[in-house]
């Protein structure tokens, strides 16, 4: 118990430290990076309580995909950091108000054991016995039945985002040449292949 209870300190303070460090970073490839150190405590956080697979999904999907993205994407853009630190000022209000929105509805979460009647009936209901069911087979079987419309709807929201993202990136821009796919394969040999036949000795 002594041991579980350093991990589970030491990990929650440099998860903590370190989104603190995501947010406060002055450069965004330290940031990103900080990210990745967030998502590898937080997975042991998570292995800490016997959820490994979710800790294994935290490890590869955000750390191995969207964190390497975000580092790549922060690398290629060409983003003038200081002219957008000059607005800080300006949209501190919306943003002090997001925050306080976000924070109410954590308070809200956390006060729902007491708040809702049936939470008693939640915390009495009998668990299977940990011998018969994995935690895979239980995400499983609450995401793909009690909360399978919802599941489904964060698909079609993420599909919408990404499709909106291509949209606002891809821009016609002068003096950069883009492949036509369409004009490739309409083209005829003959429009783009001229064959002469030279006589021997007439060339140059």
């Amino acid at each position: 118990m002594i041991i579980q209870a350093i991990s589970f300190y030491l990990f929650g303070f440099v998860a903590v430290a370190a989104a603190v460090m995501v947010i406060s970073a002055r450069n965004p490839v330290h940031s990103v990076l900080f990210l990745i150190l967030t998502f590898f405590n937080a997975a042991g956080l998570f292995v800490l309580i016997g959820a490994e697979f979710i800790a294994m999904i935290l490890v590869v999907v955000y750390v191995g995909a969207v964190a390497v993205l975000f580092l790549f994407v922060v690398m290629m853009l060409d983003i003038s950091f200081a002219e957008m630190r000059q607005g800080f000022l300006q949209y501190l209000p919306i943003g002090g108000l997001v925050g306080i929105v976000l924070l109410a509805e954590l308070l809200m979460i956390g006060s729902s054991w007491i708040i809702a009647p049936a939470t008693e009936d939640l915390r009495s209901f009998p668990a299977p016995p940990i011998e018969q069911i994995t935690n895979t087979h239980a995400i499983g079987m609450i995401l793909y039945t009690d909360y399978i419309y919802l599941f489904q709807g964060a698909g079609m929201v993420l599909l919408v985002a990404m499709v909106g993202a291509i949209v606002l990136t891809l821009r016609a821009r002068p003096g950069v040449r883009k492949q036509k796919i369409s004009e490739q394969i309409n083209r005829h040999p003959e429009d783009a292949i001229e064959i002469k036949k030279i006589q021997p000795g007439s060339g140059i």
